[in-house]
């Protein structure tokens, strides 16, 4: 069993890696969802004018 005074000790320096690879983390994490954002709102662009088409189409009937 540990004496009570080692519990909960934690260097400056190992605090300081938890808090650089939560950055880390942070950063990776946004990036991919700006990436997901681009890709998925250009998408939705050409989903829409896809919709678009098939709507004048079935006006004009053509489908």
């Amino acid at each position: 069993m540990l004496p009570r005074s080692d519990r909960g000790e934690l260097d400056v320096e190992d605090l300081l890696k938890v808090v650089l690879v939560l950055v880390i983390v942070y950063i990776a994490v946004d990036l991919v969802f700006e990436v997901v954002d681009f890709v998925f709102g250009a998408l939705s662009s050409v989903v829409g004018l896809l919709i678009l088409v098939l709507i004048v189409l079935w006006f004009l009937d053509y489908i």
